[in-house]
């Protein structure tokens, strides 16, 4: 697939990452020639230096017989008119804008193919406070992702000395839990798969990923460790685009307070927001944490434009009793090494929003792509379609399917029904297929057995 990506920053680079490792040709435009040189020698990729919403650069680019254009700049206003451009001057067929205000979304007609022709649209910060919510919802969790329109969710979880399962055999999974099904998809062991079977004995510090229909989650979660008390109290650092967001999402059902360094900017926070309170100052700064009672803080959110600030202050709150503490995390290289030390959950912008990407670009009906572990392994919803005849999954049971090596089958959404995916579960046309996948190298695999021969009408 040919595919050009409009902006060479976090969410651009990091999308080029991911799509260029899957040999697709790659196209990448910015204005700052360090970030494209960067790239350049990274990556098999092309680099094109220029405004994203030129026409020429875009021509330059190789808009012509582009398959798809990602317009993910920091700026709404180029991204817009650069998908409006794809469509006029180059007929490009997928066209994807990043879009930071929430303002354009009270409006969603003017993404319509007769106006601005964005097909579809992302919102990295959208993402992170979605994604934080439900960290809220699961205290115990480090990361929670939904399916089939929320019916099914994947969580990660971290074993503990004392757990019910630390010390034995994931068999025995079903006679704690009798009431409940549920599946292990994955397990990591010092950042390394352990493909889950009956006589994997979990050890203390693995992540676990669970798999079951959401609203027997809090069940299993129940049985399986120490329940978190139930989250009340919330402290943002940052009052930038993600902080906003996520106190106005939380401000109706939490005691949110929320600390922003620059004044002008707190100032109007605190005109917007109807319940958070809005201080004036510096996360990092001590003082400032205890005169706030970080110790009764239930989770502490630092979430600010600076890596740096936002470990030191996610750390301090840490050492002074907050909880629970989640940083934002750009860079993605520092994201598993953080936090395997004091804090609790680290964010990758990027890889938040990276998964919405990818469900665009992956071949087959997929309705859903998550990325993990810094994109190394991945979470799929998968349509079926076919007979017994011209489908490689149709009509078979999961135990008589070739699955690439680590790939497991979670849970199937058969209408409104969840199904746990067992050994003998027969997968039929029109059910979603929950797969998870340790090594992203074996994604092309599962296309192609999810392909449906020709056939099929």
């Amino acid at each position: 697939m040919k595919i050009i990506i409009l902006g060479a920053g976090q969410v651009g680079s990091s999308v080029a990452e991911a799509l260029v490792s899957e040999a697709n040709d790659i196209t990448v435009v910015d204005t700052d020639g360090e970030k494209l040189a960067y790239l350049q020698d990274r990556f098999d990729l092309r680099t094109v230096r220029g405004n994203a919403s030129h026409p020429s650069v875009l021509r330059q680019a190789g808009a012509e017989d582009a398959d798809m254009l990602l317009a993910v700049t920091q700026a709404d206003e180029i991204n817009m008119l650069a998908c409006k451009l794809g469509k006029v001057l180059f007929n490009i067929p997928t066209k994807i804008a990043r879009i930071r205000s929430f303002d354009y979304f009270r409006y969603p007609e003017i993404f319509t193919e007769e106006n601005l022709a964005v097909d579809y649209t992302i919102s990295p910060e959208q993402a992170l406070t979605d994604y934080i919510g439900k960290l809220l919802e699961y205290p115990e969790a480090l990361q929670v992702l939904d399916f089939a329109g929320g019916k099914v969710r994947l969580a990660a979880v971290r074993a503990y000395h004392g757990g019910l399962l630390v010390g034995r055999e994931l068999k025995t999974l079903r006679e704690h839990i009798p009431t409940v099904d549920t599946r292990v998809a994955a397990i990591f062991r010092r950042d390394r798969p352990i493909f889950p079977e009956g006589h994997t004995v979990v050890e203390p510090g693995d992540e676990i990923f669970l798999i079951a229909a959401r609203e027997n989650l809090r069940t299993v979660f129940k049985e399986l460790r120490r329940m978190d008390k139930p989250v009340k109290r919330v402290m943002i650092a940052g009052g930038g685009n993600i902080g906003r967001r996520l106190a106005r999402s939380l401000e109706k059902d939490y005691e949110v307070k929320l600390i922003e360094v620059n004044k002008r900017a707190a100032e109007n926070l605190a005109k917007e927001l109807s319940r958070t309170l809005v201080l004036v100052g510096d996360a990092t700064d001590e003082e400032l944490l205890l005169s706030e009672n970080i110790e009764e803080m239930d989770v502490f959110c630092a979430l600010t434009n600076d890596d740096e600030n936002n470990i030191m202050a996610a750390l301090l709150a840490k050492r002074h009793g907050a909880r629970k503490v989640i940083a934002l995390i750009n860079r993605m290289s520092y994201v598993d090494l953080v936090q395997s030390g004091q804090i609790d959950v680290a964010i990758s912008p990027a890889q938040a929003t990276i998964g919405g990407l990818l469900t665009h670009v992956r071949q087959g009906d997929i309705a859903v792509v998550h990325s993990l572990r810094r994109g190394a392994a991945e979470a799929l919803e998968i349509v079926a379609h076919g007979d017994a005849k011209t489908s490689k999954v149709v009509g078979r049971a999961i135990e008589e399917i070739e699955l690439p090596k680590g790939t497991t089958i979670g849970a199937i959404v058969r209408g409104e029904e969840v199904l746990i995916a067992h050994h003998d579960t027969v997968i039929e046309s029109g059910d979603h297929v929950i797969l998870f996948v340790v090594n992203k190298r074996m994604i092309s695999k599962i296309e192609k057995l999810f392909q449906v021969g020709i056939g099929f009408l």
